[in-house]
């Protein structure tokens, strides 16, 4: 299977970007109004049946020589989702995980851990940053007409790889517009909401894996 499908580091990304809907409970050093205008944003995704997003995705790294871009689509309801990005469809049905590439014919089927980092459900992913971060309010910036807020979040822990994280709110949606990481080789990763969907009306096979729509693929099952 493609070492390059979903490194975590993107899958975090992604995910944080349209489920930022953990319990804030910041650190009392946090500024009362960032922790106000992310209740707002959590409070307004939760009140969604579904939400569907396309996004873009972009990584560089002038030093390394690193310039990346992709577009993606997921597709979420509750712990949910479908996710399309580079190439590839991650599924999971609430009980196990489906990664299924095309390109090389091949799916992979495991059994939802939630001790493992990589199957972290939306809800439960994001409980990390309620502890290990601190949170700043940023800067406004007015993007095509539209007034984005900048809350900054800076590890607690001097050897995380991470410099800053930056998360844009539209500031009359309340809805998250854009995702920014800096790491400290450098390299910046940019995630852009391009379509914010919701309440679509989905089947109810919308997030079911069907085993034989792929009569020709090589079925890695890992447990």
């Amino acid at each position: 299977m493609k070492k390059t499908i979903f490194s975590m580091r993107t899958f975090y990304g992604i995910v944080l970007l349209f489920f930022f809907t953990l319990p804030l409970h910041l650190q009392a050093q946090s500024p009362e109004k960032a922790k106000a205008l992310l209740d707002q944003v959590s409070g307004r995704v939760k009140s969604y049946q579904n939400i569907s997003i396309d996004f873009k995705y972009s990584m560089g790294n002038p030093k390394q020589n690193l310039n990346q871009e992709s577009k993606g689509n997921v597709v979420l309801k509750g712990n949910l989702y479908t996710l399309d990005f580079m190439g590839t469809t991650r599924i999971f049905d609430g009980k196990k995980v489906y990664n299924i590439v095309p390109e090389d014919e091949e799916i992979s089927i495991s059994k939802y851990d939630d001790q493992k980092a990589d199957d972290l459900t939306p809800a439960k992913m994001l409980s990390f940053f309620n502890s290990g971060y601190k949170y700043s309010w940023d800067i406004l910036q007015n993007i095509k007409g539209r007034k984005i807020q900048y809350v900054k979040l800076n590890p607690l822990n001097a050897k995380d790889k991470t410099k800053e994280v930056l998360i844009g709110v539209d500031v009359q949606t309340k809805h998250i517009y854009n995702f920014i990481q800096t790491e400290k080789d450098g390299t910046k990763i940019i995630i852009t909401i391009n379509s914010f969907k919701t309440n679509q009306p989905l089947s109810k096979n919308h997030f079911t894996f069907t085993e034989s729509k792929y009569p020709n693929y090589y079925i890695n099952r890992l447990d």
